[in-house]
């Protein structure tokens, strides 16, 4: 875990995003927590670690999601040099 990361305030966020338990209670708070432009450069970062993990090329990437490809290289990183992350949320997804 990156140490950066471990604060007080961080892992109440953490909590709270652990404490939701429909889709509704998570439109509400994260419309509550977020502003749209935030909800979806973090929807639009999931998507594009989704689309590198199904080995999809960058062009087609930048095609259907809009994302910059400076963006892709900053997810291709986290997803090649991370802390797996990505990967757990993925193997999660795909046991539903």
């Amino acid at each position: 875990m990156n140490t950066k990361l471990k604060e007080m305030n961080v892992e109440y966020l953490f909590k709270a995003v652990l404490s939701l338990k429909t889709m509704e209670e998570c439109y509400a708070f994260f419309e509550d927590l977020c502003t749209v432009p935030e909800l979806k450069a973090l929807s639009q970062r999931l998507q594009v670690a989704k689309m590198l993990n199904e080995h999809r090329v960058y062009s087609d990437i930048v095609q259907e999601t809009g994302a910059s490809t400076a963006t892709i290289s900053r997810v291709n990183r986290s997803l090649n040099y991370g802390s797996d992350g990505y990967h757990i949320i993925f193997e999660r997804l795909k046991e539903n």
